[in-house]
């Protein structure tokens, strides 16, 4: 991939030399069907001429509104092709937060998914003089003057190509590596969200150092379904693979993940630490259904492969009577995991939130890696990766070429290199409070290890300092708790309080079938967690799960939800992380009660 180079002229290079080959793969009529590099190229070629018969200018901000598909990629080429700025929004937000960034970046123009995504655009259009268009994907009964239909927009597009042409190749022309690219807003876990201004070369030069340490190649396949706005998935699952001309195939929604890997047999993945905790406690209830002998047969395999990764893992070759077990579990037993993933994959790659060590050792252990890596939004991500074939399990890896690290005084990340953002939108004092001296201030406390793994402890923000003065990591707990197979989530709280406590959501299935087995009969959720014995139960998993932590460290109360943290109630973001003084205020009662209640943990 050559150095000075925009996505624009990448994906025009790629395009040239696989025409005939697949790019995208999409889910319509039960089947999937594959578009094609050329096919794109034309569809590009006619928004492009569309967008330039509206008088879209360089540096003008133009919106994607929609969920993961092949339009969503082509709109992203196509606003980047005329030289203005892609700003991808949240098919999940509503109208009132999409105006906050629209009063932000006065976008000319939108791409819309669905007649849904259009109605919350029609309902602040009064409100944005600076919108004159809107560009719909899917065929629907709306009308109103601002609307075109994407085939209508392709048609117009062609009829004035004539004219257009050689207008549209100066323009393209004029685009250069250091310009912006796109402006990504910061899903906002705390007060308003900000907008991240990304170059052509901030993203091709991460898509570059990536490459050189994770072997992905033009046969892959990589099954999407991270949302496409958010940085992670645009940079590794999108831009990485047109560099290298792999297939991109879209899951139809989250749902339908486990059917779309069978159908689509992706060759890579990424994920969200949440992905990987769902599929574990999966795997987990598959077992404790399985008949007796199923059972007896997959607690022995998973046994040989623990055996085998902890040697693996810490650089020892395991025995030759392990090894001989570990083959024949891998062949008998993890080949049905396997096949159920698609039966190709070669590996995970998560991102976005730290992941479980217990759960990256789990999933090795079956022999399915997931290489966990660390970056931000202003980071174009990728500040560091693991690698194949042995990663370091509770570490995000080491840096990736051309990517400087060192730590602050207090242990902050600080990180400096050709993939830190050009800045804030409008924002110059934000700015300056995180680029200085050429360094980007990540927010986040970490450490190196003597082989230059990075560690991270928390979010500076959410370190826990009780009234005793110690600091505690909450989502060190969190990631240890929800190990447990009867915890789905976790939430631990206590700044400037005598100890933590935490408020765990369990695993509603099993809590029932728990419940059942201890004939505890109750009328609903709510009374279940509420039940004296349903708390001493969670109480003593807790109490499992945290020995061996320092006194200081161990939640001492907790409480039980009944129902799980939620995006639509606003305690996640879309890409799922907690917003925690949401969370916090949300239970705000059930958290003061812990703290004023005496003696043994209460709901």
């Amino acid at each position: 991939m050559p150095m000075d180079e925009t996505i624009p002229a990448l994906f025009a290079r790629q395009a040239s030399a696989l025409a005939d080959r697949p790019l995208f793969l999409v889910k319509r009529a039960g089947a999937y069907h594959s578009i094609s590099w050329e096919e794109a190229a034309r569809d590009v070629l006619g928004l492009s001429m569309f967008l330039l018969h509206h008088q879209v200018k360089l540096g003008d901000r133009v919106l994607i509104l929609s969920e993961n598909r092949p339009e969503w990629g082509i709109a992203d080429l196509t606003i980047q092709s005329v030289g203005a700025w892609t700003v991808p929004i949240y098919p999940s937000l509503p109208a009132e937060e999409i105006l906050t960034i629209c009063r932000n970046c006065e976008p000319i123009a939108a791409i819309a998914s669905t007649i849904d995504q259009v109605t919350k655009l029609l309902a602040i259009s009064a409100s944005l003089p600076s919108l004159h268009s809107i560009i719909v994907m899917d065929q629907g009964p709306r009308h109103d003057a601002l609307l075109t239909p994407w085939a209508k927009a392709l048609e117009k597009g062609r009829e004035v190509e004539p004219r257009l042409k050689s207008f549209c190749e100066h323009r393209r022309s004029q685009i250069r590596p250091e310009h912006t690219a796109t402006l990504l807003y910061t899903s906002g876990t705390t007060g308003e969200p900000k907008g991240v201004m990304l170059s052509h070369r901030n993203f091709l030069s991460n898509v570059q150092a990536c490459l050189q340490v994770i072997p992905i190649h033009q046969e892959d396949l990589h099954l999407s379904f991270l949302p496409l706005c958010h940085v992670f998935e645009r940079m590794a699952g999108w831009y990485l693979m047109l560099a290298v001309g792999a297939r991109v195939a879209y899951a139809e929604n989250m749902e339908t993940i486990p059917q779309n890997m069978i159908e689509a047999h992706p060759t890579v993945m990424l994920g969200v630490p949440r992905f990987f905790e769902k599929l574990y406690a999966r795997i987990q209830e598959g077992m404790r259904q399985a008949s007796p002998l199923k059972r007896r047969l997959a607690q022995w395999a998973m046994a040989v492969g623990r055996r085998a990764a902890s040697d693996t893992l810490a650089g020892r070759r395991p025995p030759l009577a392990v090894q001989a077990q570990a083959w024949l579990a891998s062949h008998v037993v993890f080949k049905k995991l396997k096949a159920r993933l698609g039966g190709r994959l070669r590996f995970f790659v998560s991102g976005s939130a730290p992941l479980s060590k217990d759960v990256g050792e789990f999933f090795f252990s079956l022999g399915v890696t997931i290489l966990e890596g660390y970056g931000l939004t202003e980071t174009s991500p990728v500040i560091t990766v693991n690698r194949l074939p042995i990663p370091r399990f509770g570490s995000v890896g080491r840096t990736v070429p051309g990517v400087e690290v060192k730590m602050a005084d207090d242990g902050e990340i600080l990180t400096r290199g050709p993939h830190v953002m050009q800045g804030y939108y409008r924002a110059p004092e934000a700015t300056a409070e995180v680029l200085k001296d050429g360094w980007f201030h990540t927010g986040d406390i970490g450490h190196l290890d003597a082989q230059g793994n990075l560690f991270i402890t928390d979010r500076k923000k959410d370190l826990i300092k009780t009234a005793g003065g110690k600091f505690v990591a909450p989502q060190k707990l969190e990631n240890l708790l929800i190990t447990d197979p009867s915890i789905a989530q976790a939430f631990v709280y206590g700044d400037r309080q005598p100890y933590c406590v935490a408020l765990l959501v369990p695993h509603m299935d099993q809590l029932r079938r728990w419940a059942q087995e201890q004939h505890i009969t109750v009328d609903s959720m709510e009374a279940l967690v509420r039940d004296p014995r349903t708390l001493d139960f969670y109480w003593s998993r807790v109490q499992a799960k945290q020995r061996g932590l320092a006194s200081f460290e161990q939640i001492k109360k907790i409480a039980l939800l009944d129902r799980e943290f939620s995006q639509t109630a606003g305690e996640l973001t879309p890409t799922l992380k907690a917003k925690r003084s949401i969370i916090a205020q949300h239970h705000a009662a059930l958290l003061q009660e812990l703290y004023q209640s005496a003696g043994p943990p209460a709901t």
